[in-house]
């Protein structure tokens, strides 16, 4: 008897039936993605702290300044003031010169001249076996901080995609591993890198599980290894700049009445067709410079100096414009007495101008991501909905523009970039915010369901019987 006690006792701290050497294996290798990629974006993140401080602000000197919370943003559109700066002529020609230096150093050193980031990772999950190769790292990185840090309108998640997706890939095949195992990595690192420069870790993880298809069909071998992965890069990277989340939302904006659903649903229709202009948008700008008969740095060259005029009226636009983010936030903490129909038509006009500005940066060939605008997008049609919605409706429906943005933002990204569940747990983690888990649901649920078939990214495909990683 006591025999067969040993036994059973030695049983209980054996390995189940389901794990393996080969599963452990997975989850080292996934601990060790997430840590270098940890420590890649750290090292990003510094470049763009660098690049910023010295191109943006430096050379250029750009202050963010949301004017557009006080009314004056078009009071100032063409003052004597705004005009005579000379910081605001600096800016029209700098994201030209910055996104010419980007494409040079992706032509010089790269293969990948054509990286798009994450558009470029989920195509070599799908295509090349996982295969990206290592100088992307390095390359990727200095072109995208000199892009966008000298104000081309991009975000740097789509460069950080492709970093951690490289990492992944390279340590791979470090490794000798299988294919099958290299894509895994491979969507590890692409969740670490999200969850790292977002300070999103769960968000991060689901990324990499959804992302290569525009459907609603997700990567399921990859959950486990992109959750792993993502929670070891985002506590490395929170070692060296902080716990806080990304952005602040106060914590009181909460939904506690179902009456505000039907503004919601307007809210997804609007968000629905944002996403269609701005894909629209995109498409036929990245279009038009295809077939322009020019050389291609010249490409990159005039998309940058057009992006430059549009920032010469509205400064805000240039760089990641998080700055538009804060704004709409703000509406909902002390500024949101001063909302006006005027503030509300400025946010429309943003997003607009938005929009097409990183349509040319980045419909150009120059170095940076659609992810981050698409957020931005997002917040800056919900707050000018939410806006118009305070003024029509009656006080007791108690609306909050703030409330709006940043539904607006899970909204977007959900319906442009083909990831729902994503889309909902990040606007929580990066806005500190988890109240509004709700409307978000419902919003980004709507707007995904309209736009099947709409997205951002090329190389996703519908489903995994469409991909030739499951053929």
């Amino acid at each position: 008897m006591f025999r067969k006690l040993s036994i059973s006792s030695w049983k209980f701290f054996l390995a189940g039936k389901g794990l393996s050497f080969r599963t452990g294996k997975y989850f080292a290798e996934s601990i060790l993605v997430g840590a270098v990629t940890g420590l890649v974006v750290v090292a990003f993140r510094y470049m763009i702290e660098f690049g910023h401080k010295y191109l943006m602000e430096g050379v250029g000197g750009h202050s963010s300044l949301s004017t557009i919370l006080t009314g004056e943003a078009f009071a100032r559109l063409f003052s004597t003031e705004a005009i005579a700066d000379p910081k605001r002529w600096i800016m029209v020609v700098l994201p030209a010169l910055g996104a010419l230096a980007g494409y040079l150093v992706i032509k010089r050193f790269s293969s990948v001249e054509h990286a798009r980031g994450t558009d470029s990772a989920i195509r070599a999950y799908h295509h090349r076996d996982g295969y990206i190769t290592g100088t992307v790292i390095p390359v990727k990185s200095v072109a995208s901080v000199l892009t966008v840090a000298s104000g081309g309108s991009a975000g740097y998640e789509g460069p950080v995609t492709l970093l951690g997706a490289a990492v992944g890939s390279v340590i791979s095949r470090r490794l000798n591993l299988t294919i099958r195992a290299r894509r895994i990595l491979m969507a590890a690192g692409l969740s670490a890198g999200i969850a790292a420069l977002f300070q999103a870790p769960l968000a991060g993880a689901l990324f990499g599980f959804e992302v290569f298809y525009s459907s609603s069909d997700v990567e399921y071998e990859t959950l486990l290894p992109c959750s792993i992965a993502s929670a070891v890069s985002y506590t490395i990277f929170a070692y060296f700049f902080g716990w806080d989340s990304l952005f602040s939302l106060p914590v009181n904006i909460a939904y506690d009445s179902g009456l505000r659903l039907f503004p919601y649903f307007v809210l997804a229709l609007a968000v629905t067709f944002g996403v269609r202009f701005y894909i629209h948008v995109f498409r036929k700008t990245e279009l038009k410079f295809a077939t322009m008969r020019i050389p291609r740095w010249s490409k990159v060259a005039l998309g940058g100096l057009l992006t430059g005029v549009f920032g010469f009226f509205f400064p805000d636009i240039l760089g990641p414009s998080y700055s538009i983010i804060r704004a709409s936030f703000s509406l909902g903490n002390g500024a949101i007495e001063n909302c006006s129909v005027m503030v509300g038509v400025g946010f429309l006009c943003l997003f607009f101008v938005k929009a097409t500005a990183t349509s040319l940066t980045v419909g150009s060939g120059g170095s940076g991501g659609l992810f981050a605008p698409a957020l931005v997008c997002g917040g800056a049609l919900g707050a000018s909905i939410g806006i118009f919605f305070k003024e029509l409706l009656p006080a007791s429906m108690e609306i909050n523009p703030a409330a709006f943005a940043l539904v607006g933002m899970a909204g977007f990204v959900a319906s442009s970039i083909r990831i729902p569940l994503t889309a909902i747990v990040m606007v929580a983690e990066i806005s500190g915010n988890h109240n509004l888990l709700l409307p978000a649901m419902w919003v980004c649920g709507i707007s995904f369901w309209l736009n099947n078939g709409w997205s951002l990214y090329r190389s996703q495909v519908h489903c995994r019987e469409s991909s030739p990683v499951h053929e």
